[in-house]
């Protein structure tokens, strides 16, 4: 007998075996497809939040009126190269918002690689008089910078600290748009007594910020009377002498 003989055949596979063959083949297909996945992802986090291929290229400024580019830039401190994705636009915002001229401030990612800043500048409402020099302030009640020379057309402030700063300008935002060219200066011993002086040389006695509109209604048609000094301190029953 020849070993072709005695050597046993082998027996094809059983069609139960078949199905469990190709269901493990298409399991490690899968696994394999989804660790390559996962894998591709945290490579993709990686590159995004800790290298620079995504980093900051530029810094873009908008609003400015007096402040320079530079200037915006370097108050943002914002580093090239930075990742995009994690920089704080709070914290950049805030670092802006301290430069004195700044009233808002925005800032955004501009994606891929640009850091996009939007400020709005403080301009002068009134100014205030110091020993250093011309104190511009703004609708706020904010002193944010000095001149040699006041701006032309702002009435001069009298007033000693931030309140009564605050109370000065808050009268004089409500006076009426066409009388306020008119005023030359606004005092506040207190917040609670706020006088206007006129370029002609009258006085309104305007009191407290409080009920202004009220008092900017009457005042008005009181001006139109002969006298020195406006009393409008209680609008309902103005005096004039």
């Amino acid at each position: 007998m020849t070993s072709a003989q005695t050597r046993p055949r082998r027996r094809p596979p059983r069609a139960a075996e078949r199905p469990r063959r190709l269901t493990r083949r298409r399991y490690l297909v899968r696994r394999a497809t989804v660790l390559g996945s996962f894998l591709a992802v945290v490579a993709l986090v990686y590159v995004v939040l800790f290298t620079s291929v995504f980093g900051v290229r530029g810094v873009e400024v908008f609003g400015t009126t007096v402040l320079t580019h530079d200037e915006v830039r370097k108050a943002a401190a914002v580093e090239a190269g930075s990742p995009l994705v994690r920089l704080d636009t709070d914290e950049i915002a805030a670092r802006v918002a301290a430069l004195p001229r700044v009233r808002s401030v925005d800032v955004r990612r501009s994606y891929p690689v640009t850091v996009r800043i939007t400020l709005v500048e403080r301009t002068p409402f009134a100014v205030l008089t110091k020993p250093d020099g011309v104190h511009l302030v703004d609708v706020d009640g904010v002193d944010f910078g000095v001149a040699e020379v006041a701006p032309p057309g702002l009435p001069q402030l009298a007033a000693a600290d931030p309140p009564t700063i605050k109370a000065a300008v808050t009268v004089l935002a409500a006076v009426p748009d066409p009388l306020r060219p008119q005023v030359a200066s606004v005092s506040a011993e207190t917040v609670g007594n706020v006088k206007i002086t006129l370029a002609d040389g009258r006085v309104v006695k305007w009191g407290s910020a409080e009920h202004s509109d009220r008092k900017a209604a009457v005042l008005g048609p009181l001006l139109t009377q002969p006298g020195k000094v406006y009393d409008v301190g209680t609008p309902d029953f103005p005096t004039i002498s």
